[in-house]
């Protein structure tokens, strides 16, 4: 796996990993690594520095005290992959939160349960799932509305 730093053509920065260098230029040529803030197809490259800290680097750096080092700056402190890495994806992580708090996960009944709402059979109730790409369109194309959500529920995730 390899990690580049892409930029749009909107300046919005973000990474991304590929199975290879020949992963990413395929895609690249497909236009397909699309800029996850605005959408933009029309992605580079970015300048990147990897962090490669060889041994006898380590063993050469002198240890100095607690009270004389300086606590990094924020953008020098890689946070967890667990942790969202920009504004966009911390957005994301609330919008999820709220949605499993105020609403019912119905899992793959969701497209039934939607329509039987709509039709008027069940009481209305906030409620959020999965459905099949078929049942989705149908749902959209009889005027039930129903978007998707940027996330998979919580025990679909590694």
């Amino acid at each position: 796996m390899i990690r580049y730093t892409l930029k749009c053509e909107n300046d919005h920065s973000f990474e991304s990993w590929f199975k290879s260098s020949d992963a990413f230029e395929t895609l690249q040529s497909a236009r397909m690594n699309a800029c996850p803030v605005c959408g933009s197809a029309d992605t580079r490259k970015s300048l990147m520095a990897p962090q490669v800290t060889t041994a006898r680097k380590k063993a050469a750096k002198p240890a100095e005290p607690a009270e004389a080092t300086a606590p990094p700056s924020p953008s020098a402190v890689e946070k967890p992959l667990s942790a969202p890495q920009t504004d966009a994806e911390a957005a994301i992580a609330r919008m999820k939160s709220d949605v499993e708090k105020n609403s019912e996960y119905v899992g793959m009944s969701f497209a039934e349960e939607a329509r039987a709402m709509h039709d008027g059979d069940i009481d209305s109730r906030p409620i959020w799932g999965e459905a099949k790409p078929e049942e989705a369109k149908s749902l959209i194309e009889d005027g039930v509305p129903v978007l998707p959500l940027p996330f998979t529920p919580t025990r679909k995730t590694n």
